[in-house]
């Protein structure tokens, strides 16, 4: 929603506009006074120097819709300081006819705030306070706050605007709480207590595992802590491991020595030792070790077995700290709809790519037509017993395909929200 916050001088509408910005980011995004900045960046008398701040004014006048309308696209809420209608009552008090005539021109194409909230208080209060403030620039006589103040009453109600009136001559702490009231904003705590420190991501190959990631990384902070209980993400892939002993075998082929881990196929690759797979894991653990999952951070570790012990040997010889604090999210999708992602996702020119990669035909049929994980996790959500450890799991069933950052709100948030239940619950 767009709002207008609007008030005579020294009500305290910067101030409490300051707060909202540095307590509620990711929520809305506060502007300051159009009129004001544009006069200051200009160098400009606000009393003195009307004509020219009504040409500045009218050349800032798009960039700022522009800016308001990306924000509102992105989902944010606007709260702005003051208005173009309060502009125009300056300007009706202050004899200012050539804004006037501009404003009139340009009012039912302006973008205007959805709610009005007005600041009101004695105009005595006002006066003090702008004095308390001792800025000379800013300092507006009684008798032409009384005629502004009129002139901006009956444009609100000749438009029928909403406006919110709120008791400005009170402690700054009750303003403060109404306003936030009226703006309908929750304060989220970033609770580090309250985070998944590892999600274990697994699933075949083109499930949609690299797609969440991209996905959750690109949330807003708050919302990824509040609504997914997941921090700063950091990624763990085997993937990229895997592609460097593909890559070192087409090295000891280059110098006449037979390839250690691989065979080509196609245009890529397949793993022709299947204990690559123990050492993949093994390698994650190192990884792991080293660098542990931080305060304020979830590491996701995100790896596709198959087979019939496939999952059940690797998860058991996962890190026992990621076992003993993480949690299960597992990705399922046919093997018949993994394959067509695999094919429709690959990128010759970047085949060591996390969202360009395929594994061949040959590869899937052998590795991962069958996989182990309802021998595992048999229900929907559980518990799976792995080295005497109650590890939580959630299975979401990912087709058809999500595309839009709906269809995996609506898809994964509530998996997200069961996970950290049960993760809760164990601990």
């Amino acid at each position: 929603m767009y709002v207008a916050v609007e008030g005579w001088p020294a009500l305290g509408k910067s101030e409490l506009l300051s707060v909202l910005r540095l307590y509620y980011p990711g929520q809305v995004l506060v502007l300051p006074e159009l009129v004001k900045q544009v006069a200051e960046d200009h160098g400009l008398d606000l009393f003195r120097d009307r004509h020219i701040l009504t040409d500045a004014l009218v050349q800032a006048w798009p960039a700022r819709e522009a800016q308001i309308r990306q924000a509102l696209a992105q989902g944010l809420g606007v709260v702005e300081e003051s208005h173009m209608g309060v502009h125009a009552a300056y300007s009706a008090a202050l004899g200012d006819a050539r804004f006037l005539a501009e404003f009139e021109r340009r009012e039912d194409e302006v973008l205007w705030p959805a709610r009005f909230v007005r600041l009101q208080a004695p105009v005595e209060v006002s006066s003090l306070r702008q004095e308390a403030r001792g800025d000379p620039r800013y300092m507006v006589r009684p008798h032409v706050l009384e005629v502004m103040w009129d002139w901006l009453s009956r444009w609100h109600a000749r438009r029928g605007n909403q406006v919110v009136v709120l008791d400005a001559d009170r402690a700054p702490h009750e303003v403060l709480h109404d306003l936030v009231t009226a703006l309908g904003l929750e304060y989220r705590p970033y609770v580090v207590a309250k985070l998944l420190p590892y999600v274990i991501l697994l699933g075949r190959p083109a499930s949609g595992k690299s797609e969440l990631i991209q996905f959750l990384t690109g949330l807003a902070p708050q919302e990824r802590v509040r609504y997914y209980h997941l921090g700063r993400i950091r990624v763990l892939d085997d993937f990229p491991i895997l592609w460097e002993k593909f890559v070192e075998d087409d090295r000891w082929e280059a110098v006449g020595q037979g390839r250690l881990h691989s065979r080509r196929s196609e245009e890529n690759y397949a793993v022709a030792n299947d204990h690559i797979w123990r050492f993949l894991i093994l390698s994650l653990n190192a990884e792991l070790a080293k660098h542990p999952a931080g305060p304020g951070e979830t590491v996701i570790v995100e790896f596709s077995r198959g087979g019939p012990q496939g999952y059940r040997e690797a998860l058991n010889l996962l890190s026992e700290e990621v076992l003993g604090q993480g949690a299960i999210l597992y990705l399922d999708v046919s093997f018949e709809e993994s394959w067509r992602r695999n094919v429709a996702r690959y990128d010759r020119d970047r085949r060591d790519g996390l969202l360009t990669h395929s594994v061949p035909r040959a590869e899937m049929e052998r590795t991962y037509k069958f996989d182990d994980w309802k021998s595992l996790g048999a229900a929907p959500s559980g518990y799976l017993r792995l080295r005497g450890l109650e590890v939580p799991y959630v299975v979401v069933f990912n087709e058809p395909e999500p595309k839009t950052a709906q269809d995996f709100a609506q898809r994964f948030l509530p998996a997200f929200g069961e996970l950290f239940d049960l993760w809760r619950e164990r601990r």
